[in-house]
């Protein structure tokens, strides 16, 4: 039985299209954070504070823009794609459009970097560091792209190549002391040469040069497509104003010491979240699809077993890095920041919602529900900024932004519960066990953490479900049953799984 149930899960991950599309965004995203974090690491032991400063404030202020700078079309586009009679035309109109919108927003952010900053440092890095927005707006559109076609293997190759030409420039620093302008320009080659390779391979040779060049959109055009989709510009652009809010306010409330302890922990949460964002690039489109079919019993089947597997990995990470962020944070960062441990734990608690809230949220964009999302996120980061603030007046510590992070996305998930309740995606019964199930694995976690070894109890409690889950599968017949759509069972209504 064992064997069978080995080689029904090898046969299942290679008939899965879910696996295939999701495996090398895995892996390759995987590596390009190592990178990218590591590139981070690199700068701030090389350059001064000052230096190190105005870097990232002129990246920060580029990245903002940048959210706005793509319309947040990109779930719009992945959308229309499927159902498109024309492709062709769809295309060169979707990318017309991302240039000209990151030509109006890099202007824009010179702009801005002039009348907020009077450092000349900042202004140049501004003006450098800001082409990204046109570069970054023409790749979103060819990503959007081979996300609707299922060929994001291709995507992640290039960006992880990219990745990789990104860390060799900052090894340069470890040889010889490049200034932060010089490293800024060499950064935009590599993207500009990177935007190349999306446009000869990553394409697949649906974007013709010529015809793109010569294809005419008009501002009533743009207009047309913009206005019933306004939504998508907040719900695109909010996940980068959230995280980055919580900077700005740190660097205006707290300490400096603060600000990097922010910093590593976020780096480190980013980690953890690579799985479940590369996977909802192939969810959602498999959502939209199924939600085409008007197949209401598929849809909410796929739906529920994604669910749970969402669920399984957020306590996975919740517990791994509960128990052992007292090694990891030490050993990548180094004994100075030995108080940031608990600060990662506490970061971490929003694992237990983040994936879950990312699935629903694709749920109410492939149920053309955008707009009820776009007003969940904006309720999110408004609470978010409100709990902040209400916290620091009498607690000046980073421990309330963490806890304000977490009670924003807990909001946030309860709203969506509520939304999905009305269109009988879940039941009442589904959303009371998630918060049960969650609340005593996590709670519990942590409290048996205190009297018994990390790694004993990680390995007890991560025993007892696997044992729990094979059960569950010998019950239900094989691996491949329960990841059918056609016959997926809603596996958090634990009523229904007898184990005998």
């Amino acid at each position: 039985m064992k064997n069978k149930i080995i080689r029904g899960g090898f046969l299942f991950l290679k008939d899965s299209r879910l696996f295939k599309s999701s495996f090398w965004g895995i892996a390759a995203n995987g590596l390009q954070s190592v990178l990218l974090s590591l590139f981070f690491v690199i700068m701030a032991r090389k350059y001064s504070e000052s230096q190190f400063a105005t870097f990232l404030i002129a990246t920060t202020v580029y990245q903002f823009l940048a959210a706005f700078s793509t319309l947040g079309l990109g779930q719009w586009f992945t959308r229309e794609v499927v159902k498109a009679s024309d492709k062709t035309q769809l295309v060169n109109k979707f990318l017309k459009m991302q240039i000209f919108s990151g030509l109006f927003f890099y202007g824009f952010n010179i702009i801005i970097a002039y009348a907020l900053y009077s450092d000349a440092v900042i202004q140049n890095l501004a003006i450098i560091l800001g082409i990204n927005i046109i570069f970054d707006n023409i790749i979103y559109a060819i990503r959007s792209l081979n996300v609707a076609e299922f060929k994001q293997q291709k995507t992640f190759i290039i960006f992880m190549a990219d990745s990789v030409l990104k860390f060799l420039a900052a090894c340069i620093l470890l040889v010889y002391p490049l200034p932060v302008i010089t490293l800024s320009i060499i950064l935009i080659i590599i993207r500009f040469v990177t935007l190349n390779v999306f446009l000869s391979y990553g394409s697949s040779n649906s974007i013709n040069i010529k015809q793109l060049l010569a294809y005419k959109i008009s501002f009533d055009e743009v207009k047309k497509i913009v206005a019933p989709n306004w939504a998508f510009i907040i719900i695109g652009s909010v996940s980068m104003v959230y995280w980055r809010i919580g900077n700005l306010i740190i660097s205006k409330m707290l300490t400096l010491n603060d600000v990097a302890n922010y910093e590593v922990s976020y780096r480190i949460f980013s980690l953890a979240l690579i799985l479940p964002m590369i996977v909802s690039t192939t969810v959602f489109p498999s959502l939209v699809e199924l939600h085409k079919s008007s197949s209401r019993q598929k849809f909410n089947e796929y739906f529920h077993m994604i669910f749970l597997l969402y669920l399984l990995y957020s306590l996975l990470t919740y517990t791994f890095f509960y128990s052992f962020s007292d090694y990891i944070i030490p050993f990548a960062f180094g004994e100075k920041y030995l108080e940031n441990v608990l600060y990662t734990k506490q970061m971490f608690l929003t694992i237990l919602v983040f994936p879950t809230a990312l699935l629903q949220a694709n749920v109410l964009v492939a149920l053309h529900k955008e707009k009820s999302d776009m007003w969940l996120n904006i309720i999110s980061l408004v609470a978010n900024v409100i709990f902040c603030f209400i916290g620091l007046y009498f607690y000046k510590s980073l421990t309330v932004i963490n806890l304000s992070i977490f009670a924003s996305f807990f909001i946030f998930h309860i709203c969506q519960d509520i939304v999905l309740l009305k269109y009988k995606i879940v039941t009442l019964s589904n959303v009371i066990k998630f918060y049960i199930i969650s609340g005593i694995c996590a709670g519990g976690y942590a409290l048996l953490s205190i009297y018994v070894n990390p790694l004993i109890l990680f390995i007890l409690f991560w025993g007892i479900v696997i044992i729990w889950i094979l059960l569950y599968i010998i019950k239900r017949g094989g691996i491949k049953s329960i990841f059918q759509p056609s016959s997926a069972v809603n596996m958090l209504d634990l009523k229904k799984t007898e184990i005998s």
